[in-house]
């Protein structure tokens, strides 16, 4: 049966209050990582208002939706946490009591992600309205907990522990108007020096940690700056994008762009301002292109010059995460989220492509005051930051594909906004996908 792509955009259209609504309603309860309590209630309502057959609240907090009863499950993840506001000053509005005009949508999280949420819902309502679910597959929509604290975490529970494993996961994270096949990854690195304090007045007596500590940094600043030429004792990251040093990833690396690693804290002991700092310690941001592990990051930094040096009081390591989810689990993991991407010509990516040309065809479109972050880019793109796609297919090897409302420069922002029209959009999308896919992969793909 030929798909009727008019008839699904204005249903989408049809929905557009519904949506503002639904989204204003769930900022006005701020929704943090480890205390979106609120978020979840508000969307388990709409879910089970707009017809979800299946509603559940799991043990780690996080809101699952089904329609259908196949066996096979296509999955739109959201996760519905945020960040904070910030300095309150730099808004010019409520950050959760936000504000709507004709076009757009104000409030913290209006754009990262809370959008995606309310158009993988009302998309789903449009599959049912519609009959667009195939008889063999069951929809999954999820709204997940902590990701802005440890992005990732809310799949590896619901993969390990409530035992889901979909065929492929849409992610619903901003894309401004494009279609995502991957990201870069992450990690959390800490580097700890021990020194020995003494009077300040005689350093010479002491070994101070912040002084070695120093030594370190400006060899990870040069990790970051440095090119891959002969001459570099320390070769930057962006060797691997050079086929010599990664010629089995170099490709993708170029795709996705080069690592990078930065100083995002420093920390330190001394018995007093008159004494040597007796240690020091810093927190390195790793942003991990395709071919870099967690290892080969963390070997990176124990390798540095300066960590040679100080080998017997320096300990390079990777920070754990085991803040407690707003349910009052503590589900410990790694603070490690590994690069994924997929090909162009992959299934699921290949569905979402065909239905968006047909839909709105070979450029990204929105709202005008969304264009100049979209016109001139390939629809066919990768996000700059990191996503729960990390654990989805980084860890456990699930496709997944990214589309959602919103845009990536609102992420984390003052004054955060999105586009009604995008919600509109990504809704219509969704609604076609799962039906797509499945006509043109009949029996489930096996990654």
């Amino acid at each position: 049966m030929k798909m009727d792509y008019e008839k699904i955009k204005d249903a989408a259209k049809g929905y557009e209050k519904d949506m503002t609504a639904f989204l204003r309603a769930i900022i006005r309860n701020p929704g943090e990582s480890c205390d979106e309590k609120k978020h979840i209630e508000t969307i388990a309502a709409e879910m089970k208002k707009v017809g979800f057959d299946e509603v559940n609240i799991d043990p780690q907090g996080n809101v699952i939706g089904f329609m259908g009863s196949g066996s096979r499950i296509i999955a739109f993840d959201a996760h519905i946490d945020t960040v904070g506001i910030g300095y309150r000053a730099n808004w010019k509005f409520d950050p959760y009591e936000g504000y709507e005009n004709d076009a757009e949508i104000g409030g913290r999280g209006s754009s990262d992600q809370l959008g995606g949420i309310v158009s993988s819902v009302y998309g789903a309502k449009i599959m049912k309205d519609l009959n667009l679910i195939p008889k063999n597959v069951k929809i999954m929509v999820s709204g997940t907990v902590q990701e802005e604290d440890c992005d990732g975490l809310c799949w590896q529970y619901i993969h390990k522990e409530d035992k889901i494993t979909p065929e492929f996961v849409v992610s619903t994270e901003p894309t401004d108007g494009g279609i995502y096949r991957g990201h870069r990854g992450r990690m959390e690195i800490r580097v700890d020096m021990h020194g020995i304090s003494c009077h300040g007045s005689a350093p010479e007596r002491g070994d101070n940690a912040i002084f070695k500590m120093a030594d370190v940094l400006q060899d990870v600043r040069s990790l970051n700056e440095n090119d891959d030429s002969e001459s570099s004792e320390i070769k930057g990251l962006s060797k691997m994008l050079n086929p010599k040093f990664n010629p089995e990833h170099y490709e993708d690396a170029r795709f996705l762009g080069r690592g990078t690693v930065t100083v995002s804290e420093i920390f330190f002991t001394s018995p007093s301002r008159c004494a040597v700092a007796d240690s020091c310690s810093v927190s390195l941001d790793r942003r991990m292109t395709a071919g870099e592990t967690f290892e080969t990051c963390l070997d990176e930094i124990r390798n540095l010059p300066s960590c040679r040096k100080y080998a017997d009081d320096v300990r390079v390591s990777m920070y754990n995460y085991e803040r407690p989810a707003y349910t009052g689990l503590v589900y410990k993991t790694e603070c490690y989220f590994p690069t994924w991407i997929n090909a162009e010509s992959a299934p699921h990516v290949e569905a979402l492509s065909e239905v968006y040309h047909a839909m709105y065809g070979e450029d990204r479109i929105g709202d005008t005051g969304a264009m100049n972050c979209r016109s001139g880019r390939p629809l066919i793109d990768k996000w700059t930051f990191s996503t729960n796609g990390v654990a989805i297919q980084g860890r456990f090897g699930i496709p997944c594909v990214g589309f959602g409302p919103g845009a990536e420069s609102q992420a984390h922002a003052p004054n955060e906004i999105t586009w009604k029209q995008d919600l509109v959009t990504c809704a219509a999308v969704y609604a076609a996908v799962p039906d797509t896919y499945v006509a043109s992969n009949p029996e489930p793909v096996v990654s």
